[in-house]
């Protein structure tokens, strides 16, 4: 499943040059990272089995400026579930502009929340991710 979240431009956002700060776009992905999260039940799942999701990495290529009042559209979508860690996609576009503005490849760990470390990705858990994984 590819997740769409809507975020509108504000001044907020933008830095000195009049677009959006390069940082933002770390927090506009987070942002649609946790509407996926709700809207796919996963939040209440991960709560249910003591297991919270910690990045570990994230590499961003910021490819067109976005400027006061775009609305962007930022796609999420699991790319890969290994046994240690898993990878979602994300790529923000601006609408009515056809342009990419940012694209990421996110790499998270599932951790237990009692013992502070990070678990196999097996079982149950690796079947609840691998639900998720679509193409490009």
């Amino acid at each position: 499943m590819s997740h769409k979240t809507l975020i509108k431009v504000r001044g907020y956002h933008l830095d000195i040059y009049q677009h959006v700060n390069n940082a933002r776009y770390l927090e506009f992905l987070e942002e649609a990272r946790w509407g996926y999260l709700e809207d796919s039940g996963d939040i209440d799942w991960f709560a249910k089995h003591g297991l919270a999701w910690v990045i570990v990495n994230i590499n961003i290529n910021y490819r067109v400026a976005a400027t006061m009042g775009d609305q962007l559209e930022v796609f999420t979508r699991f790319s890969k579930v290994g046994g240690k860690s898993a990878v979602v996609t994300q790529e923000v576009r601006i609408a009515g502009k056809d342009a990419i503005a940012a694209d990421a490849q996110v790499t998270f760990v599932c951790l237990d929340q009692k013992t502070g470390k990070a678990v196999a990705i097996e079982g149950e858990l690796k079947a609840r991710l691998e639900q998720h994984i679509t193409e490009a």
